[in-house]
């Protein structure tokens, strides 16, 4: 029997369990505050150039195109573009690594660069190959909403082969000897704003799945699967209302039967929240269904520039590491004060892609990780972009200053005001305890028939990772509506 859903946000995860739980015939109606959806993967335009706000390297293709798949959109709308080398990693010492697919061009770069440690590399190569599909079986593709399905035999034994109770760097010193080495696979924990001195060495595997499944570029930017989702969206007749909030959720007993949308209060059998979930559940008066004291992800100094030439000696990204990179982090994490000798990270998409900006000229973003929270008020710190483009502009961009035709800059004080909790720009810290069981579910406690999608929600973040958990959340309401039509839970 045909059923109403109402999903509280247009963001990736709302956008994709639209697509599943439309296609499995029930009515979807989508909420967005906003005038576009897709939440934070969005561009920042300015006088004829375009680059991408949030995400920018696009990563486990196979999953992301699985999943678009079984939403009926077909992989010929997406052009991905697979990038071989990877990326390269500046040192400050002067040392420059470079990343590659190719098992055998990797091998080479690290005999030249680090002798000695290539035995290490085949060794982190072999052990997270299997790994890899363990961890994603047992923990990528479940929900653990039933608490007792994750504390099994099974996944205890799954956990220590994974080797959870270590942290990404402790475990990395078991294959390499050399600490810029390390740095070099501990980094990626940042893609979903964790300390690779704390995050646990599951996440290892970001590293290895560079290598294994490759990283590539969405023409266009990766943005630009918003239009694609939005097309399909349209297609299928989900009734999509911009400009419009859901505020409030009313409840009879542990069931939800009206959310409050403007000034009208629509009924629907099932609720979904899209949105960052503690900070989400505030808003709509929910924080008692859920008590628990959340760390927030790292913060983001991100700085859009457009330029008037293309840097076409620099590859698309490129990770420039401070002297040190531990000190960087505890600044990040443990102090949260302002970086002094930061990393970051640069995005150079126009050497493949000239749609991004006019004739001749160029778009570049960089990322610093910063603290997240509201004790920082970023726009008193007017050196520190100042200072972070001076860097830039010496360690690879010549000319830099001279060639900005347009400067646009986001903080964590802008997270803070769009909702993101604290000002994370990731959701919830990837750490041990916020993270399989312990991370916040597709269903929320104590509730019948109220759900969540997105970055801070099982499985985590990342745009492959937050269309899983949708794919996990419709699986599990239509189970719950007793609908024969249950997405299959396929890899």
């Amino acid at each position: 029997m045909k059923k109403h859903i109402l999903i509280a946000g247009g963001g990736i995860g709302g956008m994709i369990s639209a697509l599943y739980l439309k296609k499995a015939g029930h009515d979807v109606t989508l909420v967005e505050k906003n005038e576009r959806l897709g939440g934070r993967l969005a561009f920042v335009r300015e006088k004829g150039y375009k680059v991408d706000e949030g995400p920018t390297i696009v990563l486990l293709p196979g999953m992301l195109k699985g999943i678009l798949h079984e939403v009926g959109i077909d992989e010929t709308s997406l052009d991905l573009l697979q990038l071989d080398p990877l990326y390269t990693i500046q040192y400050q010492d002067g040392t420059s690594y470079t990343k590659y697919s190719d098992s055998q061009r990797q091998l080479d770069e690290i005999r030249r660069v680090f002798p000695k440690e290539d035995q290490g590399f085949l060794k982190f190569i072999e052990d997270m190959t299997n790994r890899f599909q363990e961890g994603q079986q047992a923990f990528l593709e479940k929900s653990f909403h039933e608490k007792r399905t994750f504390f099994t035999k099974e996944n205890m034994k799954i956990l220590m082969k994974l080797k959870a109770y270590r942290t990404v760097q402790s475990a990395l010193k078991k294959y390499f000897s050399d600490e810029r080495l390390r740095d070099a696979y501990a980094l990626q924990t940042l893609y979903v704003g964790g300390n690779p001195y704390e995050a646990s060495a599951i996440y290892s595997l970001v590293s290895y799945s560079e290598h294994a499944h490759g990283i590539y570029y969405l023409k266009g930017g990766y943005a630009s699967l918003v239009d694609i989702l939005e097309r399909q969206l349209i297609e299928m007749g989900v009734n999509v209302r911009r400009n419009e909030e859901v505020t409030q959720l009313e409840f009879e007993g542990k069931r939800a039967v009206k959310a409050k949308v403007n000034d009208e209060h629509i009924a629907a059998d099932a609720f979904v929240i899209n949105g960052d979930y503690p900070a989400a559940l505030k808003q709509l008066g929910l924080d008692e269904q859920d008590r628990r004291k959340y760390v927030p992800s790292s913060g983001c100094v991100m700085v859009y520039l457009g330029l008037n030439k293309v840097y076409h000696e620099a590859p698309v990204h490129q990770f420039f590491m401070g002297e040190h990179f531990d000190q960087h982090m505890k600044e990040v994490f443990q102090t949260k004060t302002v970086p002094q000798d930061p990393s970051f990270y640069t995005f150079n998409p126009s050497i493949i892609d000239p749609t991004l900006a006019p004739e001749g000229c160029s778009v570049l973003y960089m990322l610093i990780p910063v603290p997240s929270g509201d004790h920082i008020n970023w726009e008193e710190e007017k050196d520190f972009v100042g200072n972070m483009l001076n860097r830039l502009e010496k360690r690879g961009f010549p000319q830099l200053r001279e060639s900005i035709v347009w400067k646009k800059v986001r903080t964590p004080n802008d997270s803070l005001r769009e909702g993101l909790f604290e000002g994370g720009s990731f959701g919830l810290a990837p750490n041990l305890f916020q993270s399989g069981v312990f991370r916040p579910q597709v269903k929320v406690a104590e509730t019948d028939n109220l759900y969540a999608v997105g970055a801070s929600i099982h499985p985590g973040g990342g745009v492959p990772i937050v269309m899983q958990s949708a794919k996990l959340m419709a699986s599990v309401l239509l189970k719950d509506l007793n609908d024969r039509k249950e997405v299959k839970l396929s890899g």
